[in-house]
């Protein structure tokens, strides 16, 4: 895979292109995208380039590139704290991201067996770095060390790493990927040049679908109106469509129980979304609400061409605009933006959701 061969992001392949072609390689990037729009792909085909061993490094197998992630205990490795390093699921890591670069952190949680827990990049983890940081490439060359989500980082694992970032062995780079970089500690953002990573158009999700993943166009075209960008959502709209429609009736019906000044019927869908099952899951319907307030946003501004609405959700969105103030959709935003925050605090599910019902019924 070569930078070439990623159908978005273009304009930062370029940089990553140039970076290489001119001898300029930072010693420490950033990607930030939003979860799902192929910074990891983009990664893989950036070091493969670098290392001039494409096969090695997307197969995930090169010797000298060293992958840093979340972890937790769970079905799968259940160790203690002070022991839980990446390698102890790297062959889950490779599986998935073999076959999907731009699989979402919920998918990597599953297959790591951690889904429903906090996940963190801890002391045990850079400790592990460092002592394979300063150690001579396998191959002779570059050496490289990609971590995902550098903003579930401890700071004891952030400070051990300070130094490796500030004065790093010779030909050795750092590739962090975040979703959150304004989660990232000061410490290690200000060390890294940061590069973002646009979402895709619904047409380059569509061509990606078809191109990488063999989908048929019908479908692709489907899964891109719903996807925001994300060519990781669009995969998840296909294979879990039951997810998202779940997420649509639970928005449809609180809509609805808020429109009709029913307070007892809109708790009760705080209920529901309180008993989704995990952290991942709730905030998965706080995204999905997010986009579709969006798109009733443009709904009501008579923008219908551009606002990705599909057939299956269509009236109940159109109906949903034509009913609420044009001011709720920016006011519920920043609700369900508050409310991603608490459900990361680790807030009281109940009452979080039940704040968030008392709002967007408020400001209806």
């Amino acid at each position: 895979m070569r930078l070439g061969d990623i159908i978005g992001g273009k304009d930062a392949a370029q940089v990553l292109e140039g970076m290489i072609r001119e001898g300029r390689v930072p010693h420490a990037l950033m990607l930030y995208e939003n979860d799902g729009c192929g910074a990891m792909a983009m990664a893989l085909a950036f070091l493969g380039e670098l290392f001039g061993s494409e096969h090695k490094v997307s197969g995930l197998i090169h010797p000298d590139v060293h992958y840093v992630y979340p972890v937790a205990s769970g079905s799968k490795v259940n160790e203690k704290v002070d022991k839980l390093r990446a390698d102890l699921f790297l062959g889950y890591w490779r599986d998935l991201m073999k076959e999907n670069p731009f699989a979402l952190e919920t998918e990597v949680d599953d297959a790591f067996g951690i889904e429903g827990k906090q996940t963190a990049i801890n002391n045990a983890e850079a400790r592990e770095v460092l002592e394979t940081v300063y150690l001579s490439p396998v191959e002779g060359g570059w050496k490289a060390v990609v971590v995902y989500l550098p903003e579930k980082m401890n700071v004891t694992a952030a400070n051990r790493l300070l130094k490796a970032l500030e004065e790093p062995p010779e030909k050795t780079v750092f590739v962090m990927i975040t979703h959150a970089p304004e989660k990232v500690l000061q410490t290690i953002s200000s060390r890294c040049q940061a590069l973002r990573i646009l979402p895709y158009s619904k047409e380059e999700v569509s061509r990606t679908l078809v191109s990488w993943f063999g989908k048929d166009q019908e479908e692709a075209d489907a899964a891109a109106l719903v996807a925001g960008g994300s060519v990781g959502e669009a995969l998840r709209y296909l294979s879990g469509k039951e997810d998202y429609d779940e997420q649509l009736e639970i928005f449809a019906g609180l809509m609805e129980a808020i429109d009709s000044k029913d307070l007892i019927a809109a708790l009760s869908f705080g209920d529901t979304l309180a008993g989704l099952g995990s952290r991942e899951k709730q905030k998965a319907f706080c995204k999905f609400a997010s986009e579709s307030l969006r798109k009733i946003f443009l709904l009501q501004q008579n923008l219908s061409s551009i606002a990705g609405v599909t057939p299956g959700e269509k009236d109940k969105l159109a109906t949903i605009a034509s009913r609420c103030k044009k001011s709720f959709p920016r006011q519920a935003l920043a609700s369900l933006d508050r409310a991603k925050l608490l459900i990361d605090r680790n807030v009281s599910q109940k009452i979080l959701f039940c704040d968030l019902v008392g709002r967007l019924y408020s400001i209806y």
